[in-house]
């Protein structure tokens, strides 16, 4: 049975810690986290979200970009579990983009971040893989990989005039 678990909100100090390597990939409790994270991130409207954001300090995210409420033009993708992940190069081409998280609530950042990623993970089945990700899918990557590395995209924000409210950031996209 999958619980929906507490995003940890900015100021918890699991948000700022290195995380650690997950051992077993088919761990039971590693699998029913991965549930829980999944259920947990769908419900509140998220295409990302990483261990630590649950009270885990695992280095584990999940993409899983879909169109909602908080990204109406997100592209499409099977949710994709990412154990151990490694980013093995980043693209020079930057670009910013609009961020949010769900343990920064009411806040979006425009943020710079590489076009495009290759990365490195196990499967939630223990499978290595190896992948180049782009433009939104890539963004989500940096993103999430910024949580188990104990950041959150304010670190990145390059100035205060970046921020803006949800309520604004929604204005602007369905404008």
């Amino acid at each position: 049975m999958t619980i929906l678990r507490q995003i940890a909100q900015l100021g918890q100090p699991v948000l700022r810690r290195e995380t650690g390597l997950v051992d077993d990939p088919a761990d039971p409790v590693l699998q029913a986290l991965i549930d829980d994270m999944l259920a947990t991130m769908t419900e509140v409207g998220g295409v990302g979200i990483a261990a630590p954001q649950v009270y885990e300090p695992l280095r584990l995210f999940i993409v899983a970009s879909r169109p909602n409420p908080r990204y109406p033009h997100a592209p499409t993708m099977e949710p994709t579990a990412m154990l151990n992940p490694e980013i093995l190069w980043q693209s020079d081409e930057a670009e910013k983009g609009w961020e949010g998280c769900l343990s920064v609530p009411g806040i979006r950042g425009l943020v710079p971040r590489s076009l495009c990623v290759g990365v490195r993970y196990l499967s939630r089945t223990g499978e290595v893989r190896e992948e180049e990700l782009s433009g939104f899918i890539a963004r989500v990557v940096q993103h999430e990989y910024d949580h188990i590395s104990g950041m959150v995209f304010l670190d990145r924000v390059t100035t205060n005039h970046d921020l803006i409210s949800e309520r604004e950031y929604l204005r602007l996209v369905s404008a």
